[in-house]
């Protein structure tokens, strides 16, 4: 069974190769971190997944129905901002629409979502409050809040620890890791290569549009690739207390 299935995916936009003959699967069990610097073509990918953007090849996700499409796969965009002043109850209901006919009202089990979402990103006792009078980081995890109330097989998060102070950057990623152990699916880009290789199944490295490596973290972490691809000279070991990624020099000027 494939969560998620990308064959020779090809963007331009205006004029520009974006992402290159990307092709790769993310199956139910995996968090797979979409890892590559800025540039890369990550944030490209999974918004031709979903057919968000025009592409050449071919999506599974793209390839649904609208409304099939919405049940099937929760979207975390990279933009972190909430145009209404909505309750924080309000704003992560919204992830139960794809699950609701039109003027339905929500059910026990669309606000249970809405409860244990609230719950899993520290928010519940700011359930009443309006959301655009959060802290930035707060926003954030409301945001993640309604992609998980939303309850999709996959979900796509697109830098979701952006903005997020440590503790919160750690336990969004514990869950999307919990998501993926209990059989849902996450492709999560990612910046932060220790959360990546401590936190997910798998890595997909992209640079300059191309898939560069796609494994186990022990597997894509190389010198040789984080040299070529992030210019940096790094340390990956796994140890008893499970991965650990500690970038050390640049081996070139960043411009």
């Amino acid at each position: 069974m494939t969560a998620l299935e990308l064959r020779h995916l090809s963007v331009t936009l205006r004029g520009r190769a974006v992402l290159r003959d990307v092709s790769l699967r993310v199956a139910p069990g995996e968090l797979v971190g979409l890892i590559g610097p800025n540039g890369a073509g990550k944030t490209t990918l999974m918004r031709a997944a979903l057919g968000l953007v025009p592409f050449e090849g071919e999506s599974s996700l793209a390839a649904m129905p609208p409304a099939t499409r919405a049940r099937t796969a929760a979207w975390l965009p990279q933009a972190r901002e909430i145009a209404w002043p909505v309750t924080v109850e309000r704003l992560v209901m919204l992830g139960r629409l794809p699950h609701l006919a039109a003027g339905q009202r929500p059910t026990a089990q669309d606000r249970a979502a809405v409860d244990a979402a609230l719950a899993a990103t520290g928010l519940a006792q700011f359930r009443h409050r309006t959301a655009t009078r959060l802290s930035g980081g707060e926003q954030a995890r409301a945001l993640i809040a309604r992609a998980l109330a939303q309850e999709a097989p996959l979900i796509l998060a697109d830098e979701p620890t952006a903005g997020l102070d440590p503790a919160h950057q750690i336990a969004t990623m514990q869950r999307f890791r919990a998501l993926a152990d209990a059989g849902r699916a996450a492709l999560v880009s990612i910046h932060d290569l220790g959360l990546a290789v401590r936190h997910c199944t798998r890595l997909v490295m992209l640079d300059a549009g191309r898939l560069v490596a796609d494994g186990a973290p022990g597997r894509v972490m190389t010198p040789e690739r984080l040299a070529q691809v992030f210019h940096v000279r790094g340390y990956f070991a796994d140890t008893a207390e499970g991965p650990v990624f500690q970038s050390l020099d640049l081996l070139e000027k960043v411009e």
